[in-house]
């Protein structure tokens, strides 16, 4: 019963597991202004490779950030639409828990972990997580967006070990932990957190977490002067 996952919040990313999580194929690029473009083919890579047929799968995962507008928006509306011509459900899962997830498995348990993103402008995306155990986290705070010094200087961060992107960038300010963990959201991740969540009776929508308004928005229409 395959599951396919994928996230545009930083790189782009797809992988393809069964419905306990094992991965049945992966791909991933670093480029992060060519979702639009990398996107389908990676999906179809990972199909052929695992000997999948579209119509086999049972659900499509996608990370739902937060991350800059466009990219995840390629993200969203890719699985959305896959989904809808499959006839199956579409789960959505914040991107950031991934990191916090894979962490778990190479952190030790009970450490809090900031996970942190590259949201551009001198800010990152973050969310605080404890990491409980091998494959289990909490949510402590997040996800929000703000400049680095003022994430490292917000008491609910205090302690916490920084890994992703964002305390790669930021090393100088961020306690970082970029050297052991895990710097992009792994879509295996997602589905792994899917599956627990929604075996647990929750909410998955895919609504996106932009965090703040895009760059580019249409201007205001003139007013029109008459005389």
């Amino acid at each position: 019963m395959p599951v396919l996952a994928l996230d545009t919040s930083s790189a782009v990313a797809v992988a393809l597991t069964d419905d306990a999580g094992v991965v049945l194929a992966a791909r991933s690029d670093a480029q992060q202004r060519h979702h639009a473009e990398l996107l389908a083919p990676m999906i179809a890579d990972v199909l052929a490779e695992a000997g999948v047929d579209r119509r086999e799968l049972t659900a499509v995962v996608v990370g739902t950030g937060p991350a800059p507008f466009t990219g995840l928006r390629v993200g969203l509306v890719t699985a959305r639409t896959f989904a809808l011509a499959l006839g199956i459900p579409v789960h959505g899962v914040p991107s950031l828990d991934a990191v916090a997830l894979q962490a778990s498995r190479v952190l030790p348990s009970g450490t809090d972990a900031l996970v942190a993103t590259d949201a551009r402008r001198r800010e990152v995306y973050w969310a605080l997580y404890r990491l409980v155990g091998p494959g289990a986290i909490e949510v402590l705070a997040g996800p929000e967006v703000a400049a680095a010094a003022d994430v490292a200087a917000d008491p609910r961060t205090a302690g916490a070990l920084a890994i992703g992107r964002g305390a790669l960038l930021y090393p100088d300010v961020l306690r970082s932990g970029s050297t052991t963990g895990p710097l992009d959201p792994d879509p295996a991740e997602l589905a792994r957190l899917a599956l627990a969540r929604r075996a647990a009776g929750e909410e998955l929508g895919t609504e996106p977490l932009y965090l703040r308004r895009p760059d580019a928005v249409p201007q205001a229409a003139r007013k029109r002067v008459l005389g």
